[in-house]
């Protein structure tokens, strides 16, 4: 049976949603992480979690994912087969929208 080629994925936020779907997706496929926060980055490229939850902290620590976490947005999305925006949207009670500022930002 022939490997297929993975495909480059870019995860934009590494919070619990976003570091999660990185993981999963990393198991198959090469995947960079974006996040604003370096101290962030630093920790995931260290093979640590900066979220509790010890299943994805297992999963990095294993080492066996193709990801690497990035502040750089430009070249995370350069070649990217597909981009995955988790970044906040808070519900704003007064306005009665969610906030999709950091979305469209990305």
């Amino acid at each position: 049976m022939k490997k297929q080629k993975k495909i480059k994925i870019t995860v934009v936020g590494l919070g619990y949603v976003g570091l999660a779907n990185a993981a999963l997706l990393a198991q198959h496929n090469n995947v960079v992480g974006v996040d604003k926060s370096a101290g962030r980055v630093k920790i995931l490229n260290s093979n640590r979690s900066p979220i509790a939850d010890a299943e994805l902290g297992e999963y990095l620590k294993e080492g066996n994912l193709d990801f690497e976490a990035t502040t750089n947005l430009s070249d995370a999305v350069d070649e990217a087969n597909y981009v995955i925006i988790s970044t906040p949207t808070n519900y704003d009670e007064k306005s009665n929208y969610f906030d999709t500022s950091t979305v469209e930002e990305v």
